[in-house]
């Protein structure tokens, strides 16, 4: 576990109160997205934009800002423990398996987009037939599929960027093999080599795996906040609606998992 913060915290402590503050985000998003609908359907606004302006925009903001504090504290807490964030002990196994360097990749925003509006769209195909709008992500037209899709291109590109990059940080680049070649042979013949001397060596390649995971979360965040603005402010709302529910239930679903496992 990451050592104690200032205020005697561990990461995994503020994860998990960030998971608290997440689902609370969650239930404010479903509640402003009532609230507008409330509103329009009533007629107590007839202007959307000034609607969207006045409920979502805040609550989308607000949302947003809660990632970027998590990033902001991640990268605090990485630049002494990154090797943990790598492969977080507070996260459960099955959220191990989707991790990518040290969190969500982030196409799988693009594919989130892409699942929630083939439901959606086949949940209203009645209503799309008959030329009504459904406001919903269905509502998404082609000039913002192609600027998703231009979106998706760079994301991609940047992830491999990174990864090739995290690659040359591995645990089997030529400095490491040449230091357990060295350890080794000391181990082999009675002796030790000064740990001093082991952290000395991996100090660099910890602090290039700090800039990997950096580029890694910088991509995240961007990613979300390209992703919402690409999008009508309730189509934002309706996408990280569905991002908070996916990651909460994992998240739930995983701890069951190593909870049943370890019984």
């Amino acid at each position: 576990m990451a050592s104690s913060s200032s205020r005697g915290e561990t990461f995994h402590e503020f994860f998990e109160q960030w998971l608290v503050g997440q689902n609370e985000h969650l239930e404010e998003l479903v509640s402003a997205l009532a609230e507008r609908e409330r509103l329009f359907h009533g007629r107590l606004f007839i202007n959307e934009e000034e609607l969207d302006a006045t409920i979502l925009r805040p609550t989308i903001a607000r949302a947003l800002d809660h990632y970027r504090h998590y990033y902001r504290v991640k990268q605090r807490w990485a630049s002494d423990h990154v090797t943990s964030m790598f492969k977080p002990p507070w996260t459960s196994s099955l959220e191990g398996t989707l991790m990518w360097i040290g969190g969500w990749r982030p196409s799988t925003a693009i594919q989130l987009l892409y699942s929630k509006l083939g439901i959606q769209l086949d949940s209203r195909i009645h209503q799309i037939l008959r030329g009504r709008a459904i406001g919903d992500l269905g509502d998404i037209n082609m000039p913002q599929l192609t600027q998703v899709n231009i979106l998706q291109t760079g994301i991609m590109s940047e992830e491999m960027d990174i990864n090739e990059e995290f690659m040359m940080v591995s645990v089997t680049d030529p400095k490491t093999v040449k230091l357990s070649h060295t350890v080794s042979n000391a181990m082999r013949q009675g002796g030790q080599v000064h740990g001093g001397r082991v952290e000395a060596a991996l100090r660099p390649k910890e602090e290039r795996m700090a800039e990997v995971l950096r580029r890694a979360d910088g991509l995240r965040m961007r990613t979300l906040e390209q992703l919402v603005g690409a999008l009508t402010p309730r189509q934002g709302v309706f996408f990280l609606i569905a991002a908070a529910e996916l990651h909460l239930r994992v998240h739930e679903w995983g701890k069951g998992i190593d909870a049943r496992d370890h019984n």
